[in-house]
């Protein structure tokens, strides 16, 4: 590997941990004598990377160094910073580019129609000017789903799972999960105060468009009801369990946590805005549908919370530190053993190397049957035994 060098990038939302991971790899890497590259805002960073231009170079190019990434595992965020592209149906190309030199498709997605540019030939010159070798991709599925297609036009790439929601595929666990769930259980700790001195019932809105783990798992460390994308609630069945728990709660409250992707039986998901570089569009509160739903049957008052950016702000706790760390160095091993198409994963409650999933697949999605008690709107608890941490069966 004499000489070789690594390019690393950060897509989609940020999460605590992603800085631990650029750390460690630069770390590893430096240490053997390579040079790493950090590309700024994803892979944005390698669509409009103009070496023309000084500014533009400065803006998306950073070389990384032990003595710029001394500290930035300390923090959350992103020292590389991110944003939603993909590449390969980009809708516009930058201004100093020709849109007739890249190939076109009409693409559809949440009922929007339009002209979309495949950019890939453009990533992959960029990705030769600055002489990488590899590339180390940090992302959930949508960041993960074009180093797939990168890996198969033969650029070598090597994923890091990270979502909020753990829900990329082939892995039991994803970057920035283990804090979500802490911070989503510090702000119920903290909201009980308020909203059992008002005799109120509390919803709370947490991230999760199309898979509910974190809404589950919140809600098997805070023993709450909750509402989750997979499994659409009978809307009199929830309101009738809140209020039979507010009714036997000596403090006269309750509690319900729901995933943004959730919805009862009849009840049609809106969102609005444009939708984003892979299709997604903003969901309207779930939490605040229901709010209004509970008050005109019971007359009851409601306090909703929305937790979502909450959750993936400040430095990562413990769990998050120590599998970010471990992903960087996974990475970087298998990189120097001329390793491509994998991602570190925890698989079977060990750390291992796995294939870089297929986009075509989606979300890994939480499975009733065995996780979520669909009778009382709660996570399932039982059967637990020889079981890795976060898996309900082999």
């Amino acid at each position: 590997m004499a000489g070789k060098s690594i390019g690393i990038l950060t897509g989609g939302g940020d999460v605590p941990g992603l800085n631990a991971v650029i750390k460690n790899v630069v770390y590893r890497a430096t240490s053997d004598g390579h040079e790493v590259t950090g590309i700024r805002l994803g892979w944005k960073g390698l669509t409009d990377l103009n070496f023309d231009d000084p500014d533009s170079v400065k803006r998306y190019v950073l070389p990384l160094n032990r003595e710029n990434t001394r500290r930035i595992d300390r923090t959350g965020g992103t020292f590389l910073h991110t944003s939603r592209t993909n590449p390969s149906k980009m809708k516009k190309v930058p201004d100093f580019l020709n849109p007739a030199d890249f190939p076109t498709a009409q693409t559809t997605k949440s009922g929007v129609t339009g002209t979309t540019y495949d950019m890939t030939a453009r990533v992959l010159s960029n990705l030769d000017k600055l002489g990488i070798d590899s590339l180390v991709a940090i992302g959930g599925d949508d960041t993960l789903s074009y180093a797939a297609v990168l890996d198969t036009k033969g650029f070598k790439v090597i994923g890091i799972p990270k979502t909020m929601d753990n829900d990329v595929r082939n892995t039991e666990y994803c970057i920035g999960f283990s804090t979500a769930i802490s911070r989503a259980m510090d702000a119920i700790a903290r909201q009980r105060t308020t909203v059992g001195s008002h005799e109120r019932v509390g919803i709370f809105r947490v991230f999760g468009r199309d898979a509910g783990y974190t809404a589950l798992y919140t809600a098997y460390v805070t023993s709450l009801r909750c509402a989750i994308p997979e499994y659409s609630f009978d809307l009199e069945k929830m309101i009738n369990l809140i209020m039979t728990d507010k009714k036997n709660n000596p403090s006269n409250y309750s509690l319900v946590v729901m995933s943004e992707g959730a919805t009862w039986k009849g009840y049609e998901v809106k969102e609005y805005g444009e939708p984003d570089a892979f299709g997604h569009r903003k969901k309207f509160s779930i939490a605040e549908a229901f709010s209004d739903e509970l008050t005109a049957r019971s007359k009851v008052e409601t306090v909703v919370s929305d937790l979502t950016y909450d959750l993936r702000s400040g430095a990562p706790d413990f769990l998050d530190s120590l599998v970010a760390t471990t992903f960087g160095t996974m990475a970087y091993d298998a990189i120097s053993s001329g390793k491509h198409g994998l991602m570190a994963s925890i698989s079977g409650g060990k750390f291992a190397m796995v294939g870089i999933p297929d986009p075509k697949l989606g979300p890994r999605k939480v499975e009733i049957e065995t996780m979520y008690n669909a009778e009382r709107y709660r996570p399932s608890y039982v059967n637990k035994e020889g079981l890795p941490v976060f898996l309900t069966h082999l």
